[in-house]
């Protein structure tokens, strides 16, 4: 699939921005009315909302996630905004885990050939401004906290409906043997939930193989 755009037209207010969002205290909801309480209110300021969410830092409801939370920790918080920026450009570091070291020449070049040449300079322009300004201002010497490729694997196993214990079928007389000893036959139902991760299917199977079989 090609890559997603996450930008900002204008980068100058994101280091204020970000520095507002850690000092002030958490809302229920992050909506425009909020960034413009912070003192954001140009219309390119609005983009602040779309790069949290792909920041994994709020939801799809603008709910303030707990990644959110832990961005308000000023001892965390480059710590913190690198996962972020990690699942905002994961499609950058899973080809390069040191993304975060390109010039800004590799940077355009690798977001081109990414998003299959469907954007245009501008666009890729403001990508590779946006994440160079974000790359400032994170530490990335620590290992990411929840890899991109796992966290959706963890979210669609936390939204998995709980498999119900198996309970086996009462037994099921079979004609006696000719030794004259009965046998029985033991059925087992066992309802799979319905996700994405072929990794929950193989845990269950794994369980089953373990503690049945």
């Amino acid at each position: 699939m090609a890559l997603q755009p996450v930008y900002l037209v204008a980068a100058k207010n994101l280091d204020p921005f970000l520095q507002a969002l850690r000092h002030a205290q958490a809302p229920e909801k992050v909506a425009l009315k909020f960034v413009e309480d912070l003192g954001f209110k140009s219309t390119n300021d609005r983009l602040f909302i779309p790069l949290l969410k792909a920041m994994r830092f709020l939801d799809e409801g603008g709910k303030p996630t707990s990644r959110y939370h832990s961005f308000l920790d000023d001892t965390e918080s480059k710590r913190v905004l690198a996962d972020g920026i990690r699942d905002a450009y994961a499609d950058l570091f899973r080809i390069n885990k040191n993304a975060h070291t390109f010039t800004r020449e590799q940077l355009t070049g690798k977001l081109k050939s990414l998003s299959e040449g469907k954007l245009s300079p501008a666009v890729l322009g403001n990508m590779a401004k946006t994440f160079l300004e974000l790359v400032k201002l994170a530490d990335f010497s620590s290992q990411p906290t929840t890899a991109p490729s796992d966290e959706s694997a963890a979210e669609d196993a936390a939204e998995a409906p709980k498999v119900p214990p198996a309970k086996p079928s009462p037994p099921v007389p079979l004609p006696a043997s000719p030794a004259g000893t009965p046998s029985l036959v033991y059925r087992i139902e066992i309802v799979l939930p319905a996700v994405r991760d072929q990794a929950v299917y193989d845990a269950i199977f794994r369980s089953i193989r373990e503690h049945l079989l």
